[in-house]
């Protein structure tokens, strides 16, 4: 799949897989980078955030043009980095997450905007629920590290979901009971797209063992109202 298709069929889809994006010796780099950090997921109850600050080398990797060719036909020639998370599912760390979607954003101060109206401070950083409008405009990249298949908690979608906009719980259940889910097991070095509004899951493994994925978010570089990014990379 072409960086091209893959941004048509997210488009058209909220998901969109790359089995073989990246090499071993990529994934290799990845792992000697941020392997360190995968040791603080038990204490934080599944996730690593923050991770940027963690890791200088990543924020470089995320400007490359290993990455870039395949967010900018989706987010834009001047797409940022927002966000980075390390989750790493593992015997002992098998959780489960129901249908939702990733509607938070975190910024560098609180500001009076229309339609940013929920408003939470969590380890220090400002979060709110923005306009629907920003969301639709950002994508999650998943790079899977190990070996994601059937029994260790892969993650599942509800295709087309993406395009009924911020879903209350109510919708969310009406949705999850008309639409057919997709299972999206992804290989060492594969990419899974989506966008922040296709509701998502996860089951817990039945076989499990480490599912190691770096999450990171792309987005327009620019906020409405003079709101900022908390990381902009």
């Amino acid at each position: 799949m072409s960086p091209h298709d893959a941004a048509a069929e997210l488009v058209r889809e909220g998901f969109a897989t790359v089995p073989a994006a990246l090499s071993p010796a990529d994934v290799r780099q990845l792992l000697d980078w941020l392997e360190p950090f995968f040791g603080d997921v038990g204490r934080a109850k599944g996730g690593v955030r923050d991770v940027f600050n963690r890791c200088p080398e990543l924020k470089d990797w995320c400007k490359g043009e290993l990455i870039r060719k395949w967010v900018e036909p989706i987010v834009g020639h001047d797409a940022v980095a927002v966000n980075a998370t390390l989750f790493d599912k593992a015997v002992g760390r098998n959780w489960k997450v129901p249908f939702h979607q990733d509607v938070t954003i975190r910024v560098k101060e609180r500001k009076p905007v229309e339609g940013f109206d929920t408003w939470w401070v969590k380890d220090g950083v400002p979060h709110v629920w923005p306009t629907a409008a920003v969301l639709e405009r950002m994508v999650a990249v998943r790079i899977h590290l190990d070996d994601c298949d059937a029994d260790n908690g892969p993650l599942r979608v509800l295709p087309r979901s993406h395009l009924s906009g911020i879903l209350n719980a109510t919708d969310i259940e009406r949705i999850r009971c008309e639409t057919i889910e997709r299972v999206c097991p992804v290989p060492a070095g594969g990419f899974l797209f989506m966008r922040p509004l296709l509701l998502h899951a996860s089951s817990t493994a039945s076989a499990p063992r480490r599912r190691r994925v770096l999450h990171l978010e792309y987005a327009i570089p620019e906020l409405p109202g003079g709101l900022e990014w908390y990381d902009r990379v």
